[in-house]
């Protein structure tokens, strides 16, 4: 498929941005510049906007970014799904398909594919640079939070300009999620409790956030303690526990484990 082509198809998704506009907002700020010393590596295709298969038939999952997802089994992209790619591919190409790679502490998910961040031939983070393009959001799974202080600086760069995803609010109430997979949640916290299982945190009987028992000690707990009754937002994975067969009575529905402290937050 030809640039004009994506760019058509982006804009039918939602991208109502063009090159231009994107350079503009990627450089108004460096976020997280590259290591004096990184690998270079041959991109072959950039597979979406997270997502690169390299010459050496590794395929690479970007650390800290979550791009929107690309249509399969029948399913239509989600709106900048097209955009991010596309964005993503303009990057590789301004550096030859030549870019810098750091692998994770943790280096592979459970598809086996590489974690990693990735940089430009100008030395940008490019997981940085997507994000403040709005073509994604920021999210941190331990080990791999090395980058997370400024990869949310450049996803609050684009959140205030209301750029790409936060054009229109992406984020839902406990109430109106429908379907398990990535989403940002906000709501009031009814209610917090402990066991083996971990820490658990209700909002308003819809959704439950579990912080996992090896995870409690990177986070705050003076600051958990403290949220009921408050309004926070959540990032992550939802899961539907009934389709998982282990919703049981008096539960809620929905399951969002937080996988780094970066994934939740107080709202006024």
């Amino acid at each position: 498929m030809g640039f004009c082509q994506l760019l058509k198809k982006a804009s039918l998704v939602g991208a109502f941005f063009v090159p231009g506009i994107w350079l503009s907002a990627a450089q108004a700020q460096v976020f997280c510049p590259a290591p004096a010393a990184l690998a270079r590596v041959d991109v072959q295709r950039v597979v979406d906007g997270d997502t690169v298969r390299l010459e050496d038939g590794r395929s690479v999952r970007m650390i800290g970014l979550n791009a929107p997802e690309i249509g399969k089994k029948g399913r239509p992209d989600e709106p900048f799904a097209v955009a991010a790619r596309l964005r993503l591919q303009t990057l590789v190409d301004a550096s030859e398909g030549r870019v810098g790679l750091v692998p994770g502490r943790e280096r592979k998910d459970h598809y086996g594919r590489t974690l990693a961040h990735l940089y430009g031939a100008n030395g940008e983070n490019l997981e940085a640079q997507l994000l403040a393009d709005g073509l994604g959001f920021q999210v941190g799974v331990a080990p791999n939070v090395d980058l997370v202080t400024c990869q949310q600086a450049a996803e609050d760069s684009a959140r205030q300009a209301r750029l790409g995803v936060w054009h229109q609010s992406p984020v839902q109430s406990a109430e109106q999620l429908k379907r398990s997979g990535f989403a940002v949640v906000g709501g009031r916290v009814s209610r917090i409790e402990r066991n083996r299982g971990g820490i658990w945190i209700e909002l308003q009987g819809a959704l439950v956030l579990r912080i996992a028992p090896d995870l409690i000690s990177q986070f705050d707990t003076t600051l958990l303690d403290g949220l009921q009754g408050r309004s926070i937002e959540a990032r992550g994975w939802v899961q539907d526990r009934a389709r998982r067969g282990g919703l049981k009575s008096g539960q809620a529905r929905w399951l969002l484990p937080l996988t780094a402290p970066g994934m939740l937050k107080t709202t006024p």
